[in-house]
């Protein structure tokens, strides 16, 4: 306990897993908690000041497991190991810490998403300004920016950390609204001149100017906090972190937190995997190239050269009926996961399968490589000419690493025959033991000239000749008594007993000899990490590419063209995540056309609910994003001006956590485009102004409206259900009417999903309430309504309450009375005069009151 204690001293906010034999023990609240979350047994043992000690536990073996689930809850964990030999131990065997495990600091397979990188983020406030810095421990890519503190949470969302370092002091102020976990570290691990001296020895430089990071404050006290947790983590320096990349906002398409989510990237608006675009893209065929695709619909470059690279690769590898992709992809298929590959070995903590399946990897590079040199695209030429091996690593591990090695280096079987003698003597010493025995008894039996002599092993007593005591006169001098039995004696010979010797520790000296040769092998591959991480980017690349082309082709999507004229022309526009949907389902999805200019501004959408409005804002969006990313866009016909940012307020959403309510969120999007939106962003915007009364919504929107086209002077979508707003094209010529089509068949409307020029003629939202299940009593009575204040509206236009009693107020619509329903039945030209009298009586009754 006392050696517990001391470790549990040094890390008191984290689960500390204490390795005791076969099992990592959890000790007093640890152990409680860890019941709790893992729902493992809560044992107790031995006393502590009078008090049980409260102890939970998991198998040595499966703790990843444990350590998985722990992760994804949010918690951290201390592994502290035996290092020490029990068998020589005195006291407690001596332990270590060995690693930290916590959300953002994952590099073991077991523990990681193959198809998400795990970030751990450092912000360092400062004044007005935020400075971030960012890692990917199982890659060791290193990245900074610095931005205003309106920027941290569409920058969060856009790099979507798994956990956040806070300085202590300000953790308070900085922690509401970031969604990861949370960890606090002392202010002075920011102080900016020890991170800037930090960095400096770690990178060995004598500046950061060659990184373009001289100038930066907050993010290198960032930088500093980072780079020091990390390493306490790993408790190792972070070899293959060798480079800082400064990221600066102007370098991407700008998506704020808000278009992210609308345009449902990676997850929906639900928090689910699929469908999303990322979901309808990802035909990689490797975890490197589906991590790098995520990446990329993140990160749309504004600048459209290395865009325009990609399409070009796109188009090259389309050619000839997609035979480059198919020879691609069947190469692809056996890549091993290069870039977390190095980082553990960077890390010291790769596993025997990943350097087997490294080489194997390695191996297969030329047939990848020989394909590109004769592609017509730059960008493919280039990726093939980086497809090299290190041929140093090649040859080692070709050399040093078994054809299957085992699973886990302790259970021996990693290294090649033929790569170390003394291994190989140690294997035939115990793998030819028998062979040995057997060989020695018939030597023996010949030399003494006893034939019943047997050399044999047991755990006790070990190898051993017996003799029976038949034979006991023959029994040669240099045999020494080992053990005496009823009928026989066992006896050692100096040749046995040196066999013995070796024999027994063998297997032991064998292991031991392996994991030695094993860290040597590790630190020979250390150079080639470097030259590892640059084949990884490409393998990543060429994959991704390769899902571009394959979703093109089967798509029959088309290749943006890129002009510097501002605007947005598309022809044959489509969702491709609903497309997909509906095709799934049978069904077709109606193509439309865009345009949009600096004489054509502002496109005011009308139409019917559920007539297709958000869908052709979204594919719109969409469209432009997958261009800037490099991809085939879904369209017949995409030409596309510069764009540097996208907004979006679309849909209904509250934030009661912040007290917001669904307008408050409505009004606050909208006050973000208003005061950053230019005159090239993309702006969408659908029903503004719906979250309040009619005329403060009206209002609005129509002010909003103008200041769109008078100050921002955006490429804008505009989408209502204030139809008095389609006037506004009478005074902006900018501003051009468009509405999704509808018909009514009978009491049924049907929507055609086509967006035709001019304003709607109506809503039809009481039709679609209707086909949402409203009863029919109070669809009726709507429509009664609508009746009533279309009638005062057309008497004037500008009363204030539509809602106030009319002068001379219609008679409401009644149920028939009895006596009508009777009159209703009654023909008289039918009536005999007997049943006419009755009929008159009748009446008469009803008519009494």
């Amino acid at each position: 306990m006392q050696q517990y204690l001391k470790f549990k001293a040094q890390h008191p906010d984290t689960l500390l897993f204490y390795r005791m034999g076969d099992f990592y023990e959890l000790f007093f609240e640890d152990a409680e908690k860890a019941a709790r979350l893992l729902d493992i047994t809560l044992t107790t043992r031995g006393q502590s000041a009078g008090q049980p000690i409260k102890m939970a536990g998991v198998p040595y073996h499966a703790v990843e497991q444990y350590l998985a689930k722990l992760v994804k809850l949010g918690q951290s964990a201390v592994i502290c190991e035996q290092v020490g030999d029990p068998a020589t131990s005195k006291g407690p065997v001596e332990r270590a810490v060995a690693r930290i495990v916590t959300p953002g600091t994952l590099t073991d397979a077991a523990l990681l998403d193959d198809k998400r990188d795990t970030l751990l983020l450092a912000l360092c406030p400062e004044k007005q300004r935020l400075g971030l810095a960012w890692l990917n421990l199982a890659s060791g890519e290193f990245r900074l920016t610095e931005i205003g503190g309106e920027r941290l949470g569409a920058t969060l969302e856009r790099i979507r950390p798994a956990e956040v370092l806070l300085p202590d002091g300000q953790a308070e102020a900085l922690a509401p609204g970031l969604n990861a976990a949370l960890t606090r570290r002392p202010d002075w691990h920011f102080d900016q001149e020890a991170a800037r001296r930090q960095l400096l020895e770690h990178f060995r430089v004598q500046s950061l100017s060659p990184f373009g990071a001289e100038d930066l404050g907050p993010a290198l006290g960032a930088a500093g906090a980072l780079l020091q947790y990390a390493q306490a983590t790993q408790a190792q320096t972070l070899a293959h972190v060798q480079s800082l990349t400064v990221e600066r906002e102007s370098a991407y398409l700008g998506l704020d937190g808000a278009t992210r989510r609308n345009l449902e990237l990676t997850e929906t608006l639900r928090g689910e995997p699929a469908p999303t675009l990322f979901s309808l893209l990802d035909h990689c065929v490797s975890a490197m190239g589906s991590r790098h695709l995520r990446h990329a619909l993140h990160h749309p470059e504004r600048d459209r050269a290395r865009p325009a690279a990609r399409v070009g690769a796109v188009t090259a590898l389309m050619d000839e009926g997609q035979r480059l992709v198919r020879v691609l992809t069947g190469e692809l298929k056996g890549i091993a996961d290069v870039e977390r590959i190095a980082g553990r070995i960077a890390l010291r903590n790769a596993r025997p399968r990943d350097l087997s399946s490294l080489r194997d990897t390695l191996a297969r590079l030329p047939d990848l490589a020989a394909p590109l040199g004769e592609a017509s695209a730059p960008l493919l030429t280039a990726l093939g000419q980086d497809l090299n091996a290190p041929p140093a690593a090649l040859d080692l591990l070709t050399r040093a690493i078994a054809s299957e090695p085992a699973v886990l280096l302790r259970e021996g079987g990693v290294i090649a025959p033929g790569y170390d003698p003394e291994l190989d003597e140690l294997r035939n010493l115990n793998d030819n033991c028998g062979a040995f025995l057997v060989e020695l008894e018939a030597r023996e039996r010949e030399r003494t000239g006893i034939s019943s002599l047997k050399v044999e092993y047991n755990r006790v007593h070990g190898f051993y000749i017996e003799i029976t005591h038949a034979h006991g006169d023959k029994v040669p001098e240099d045999y020494r008594r080992r053990q005496t039995l009823k009928n026989a004696e066992r006896y050692i010979t100096p040749e046995l007993k040196a066999f013995e010797d070796k024999a027994l520790s063998a297997q032991e000296r064998a292991l031991a000899r392996e994991k030695w040769l094993y860290e040597g092998i590790l630190d020979q591959l250390l150079e080639a990490v470097p030259e590892l991480q640059r084949l990884a980017r490409a393998l990543a690349e060429l994959d991704m590419l390769t899902a571009f082309a394959k979703v093109a082709a089967e798509r029959n999507w088309c290749c943006p063209e890129y002009t510097e004229e501002t605007g947005l022309w598309l022809e044959g526009a489509r969702h491709p995540v609903v497309e997909n949907e509906l095709l799934a389902q049978g069904e077709s999805f109606i193509a439309n056309q865009l345009e949009l200019s600096p004489e054509r501004r502002l496109l005011l959408i009308t139409g019917p609910n559920m007539g297709g409005k958000s869908t052709y804002m979204r594919q719109t969006a969409l469209i432009a994003l997958l261009a800037h990313v490099g991809c085939y866009v879904p369209a017949s016909r995409a030409r596309l001006g510069p764009l540097d940012q996208i907004f979006t307020r679309i849909g209904a959403s509250d934030d009661l956590a912040s007290g917001r309510s669904t307008f408050m969120v409505e009004m606050t999007e909208s006050a973000a485009i208003l005061h950053n939106a230019t005159e090239h962003s993309l702006v969408l915007m659908d029903e503004v102004g719906r979250g309040t009364s009619t005329f403060d919504g009206m209002a609005l929107a129509m002010a909003i409206l103008r200041h769109l086209l008078e100050k921002n002077r955006s490429l804008t979508l505009f989408a209502t259900h204030y139809f008095e707003l389609t006037r506004l094209a009478h005074e902006y010529p900018e501003l051009a009417n468009v509405h999704l089509g509808a018909v009514e068949h009978g009491d049924r409307i049907v929507f055609l999903h086509a967006v035709e020029e001019g304003p709607a003629s109506q809503s039809y939202g009481i039709q679609v309430a209707a086909l949402a299940g409203i009863p029919a009593a109070v669809v009726k009575a709507a429509k009664r309504e609508l009746r009533e204040l279309e009638t005062r509206a057309a008497v004037d236009p500008l009363q204030p309450d539509l809602f106030a009693a009319p002068a001379a107020p219609e008679p409401a619509e009644a149920e028939p009375s009895p006596l009508e329903n009777l009159l209703a039945t009654i023909d008289p030209d039918q009536l005999t005069p007997r049943e006419a009298l009755d009929q008159l009586y009748a009446l008469k009754a009803l008519a009494r009151p």
